[in-house]
């Protein structure tokens, strides 16, 4: 069935379901960005052992990861909503726990803080696929584009504004009254939640076992060119190309910028990402979208190939503010497409290896630049990440006919199963 992407940017607030839950993805979003500043400085106060933060970070993307595959097959079984409800109801839970620990945080200790860490990556692993395909359902696929770049202007505010709200919140009150701040947002999120209507779920296969399910998300996935080349995109472009696990090093060695140099740096790319997402919210990119999200990539890697070769503060904060122009336009791109080309039965499924492609590019992209830095050298491994990236992006090219020549405008697909 073809579907025409319509081009108004607010068309998605007439529907008051899209209110409550864009109201739901900012509360969860504002208190999950406070929640990693003050559990990770509060771990830190405790230690003061940087691999305790490392520690804490593993503990909670390892189920999430893990777990990512087999909360896609209950999204595709089980009522979506209430899944969701179900893990915001635990992520709420853990939050009040922290209250609690935070009492006495001397007697309960890091093993108490390291297991509620482990819970909320369980309930992560659940809620990201459900999430993503319970959205879906409520968005009407005409709006897709314009809804994914609101919810990323929106979310990207948020990115900033959280974790500032819970510093200044932390150093203001203390952790005990913070964590109650955020328990707040979750229960917020929760309310906005309850306010949306159940959807309607696609029949499923009823002699398909767990593992057969999760094969033919995996499957679909690998197989649709669309599909696995927007993902490999992302993933070896955050992968490889990623600086921001090294701008310390850059701020302090190579800029001599010293720290406010630091968190000057860190701003730019989500500068550029809100720059670039309120942009699609007013001009959609559906016009020979395959093309724009490949040359967006390859804007990607060559900002960074730019920050990498800078010398001059000035220019390095556009090159990476130019890093987050270009992935604030692929996002939304990717999010479309994803969602657009998802059959209704399998969207939770198809999700879950998406999320398993953004955290592992996220976690592990972190760890790879780590890695060449020591054996290149920090300026020269950044370099190399971004001509990786602009390899890739050949590669794409050259193998992924359907995706260069899609135009969404032209020839949307309609995601009816």
């Amino acid at each position: 069935m073809k579907t025409v992407f319509t081009s108004n940017t607010f068309a998605p607030f007439r529907l008051a379901e899209f209110r409550y839950l864009l109201l739901t993805r900012l509360c969860s979003s504002l208190a999950g960005s406070a929640l990693v500043i003050v559990i990770g400085y509060q771990v830190y106060q405790l230690t003061h052992d940087p691999l305790a933060l490392g520690l804490l970070g593993l503990i909670e993307a390892i189920p999430a990861l893990s777990l990512a595959l087999l909360g896609g097959h209950f999204a595709d079984r089980h009522d979506r909503r209430r899944i969701v409800l179900i893990t915001q109801a635990v992520l709420l839970v853990c939050v009040l726990s922290y209250v609690f620990i935070s009492l006495d945080v001397s007697r309960l200790g890091m093993t108490a803080l390291y297991a509620v860490a482990f819970v909320v990556g369980t309930a992560r692993g659940f809620a990201n696929p459900a999430s993503s395909a319970f959205e879906a359902q409520v968005i009407p696929q005409r709006w897709y584009a314009q809804a994914a770049a609101i919810m990323s202007s929106a979310g990207t505010v948020v990115s900033i504004t959280g974790p500032v709200l819970g510093g200044l919140s932390y150093a203001a009150f203390g952790p005990t009254v913070t964590f109650s701040l955020i328990s707040v947002a979750f229960a917020l999120s929760f309310i906005g939640l309850l306010l949306i209507a159940p959807k309607p779920m696609p029949p499923a296969a009823a002699d398909e076992s767990i593992w057969q399910s999760i094969a033919a998300g995996v499957k679909y996935v690998w197989n649709d060119q669309i599909l696995i080349g927007a993902m490999s995109l992302d993933l070896f472009a955050v992968l490889f190309g990623g600086a921001i696990a090294l701008l310390p090093v850059f701020a302090s060695d190579i800029l001599k910028t010293g720290p406010a140099g630091y968190g000057i740096l860190q701003a730019a790319p989500t500068v550029g990402v809100l720059l670039s997402s309120l942009w699609c919210a007013r001009t959609p990119p559906m016009r020979n979208t395959g093309r724009t999200l490949l040359v967006c990539v390859a804007g990607f890697g060559v900002s960074i190939i730019a920050f990498g070769l800078s010398r001059d503060m000035v220019l390095s904060w556009l090159a990476l503010m130019g890093t987050g122009i270009f992935d604030g336009v692929s996002m939304v791109i990717r999010s479309t497409i994803v969602r657009t080309f998802s059959p209704e039965a399998m969207r939770a499924r198809i999700a879950s290896v998406e999320w398993i492609f953004i955290g592992a590019s996220n976690e592990v992209g972190a760890f790879e630049s780590g890695v060449s830095a020591k054996l290149l050298g920090t300026a020269a491994s950044v370099v190399a990440g971004g001509m990786v990236t602009l390899f890739v992006v050949g590669m794409v090219t050259w193998r992924a006919r359907k995706l260069r020549n899609l135009s969404m405008h032209a020839h949307p697909i309609a995601s009816d199963g």
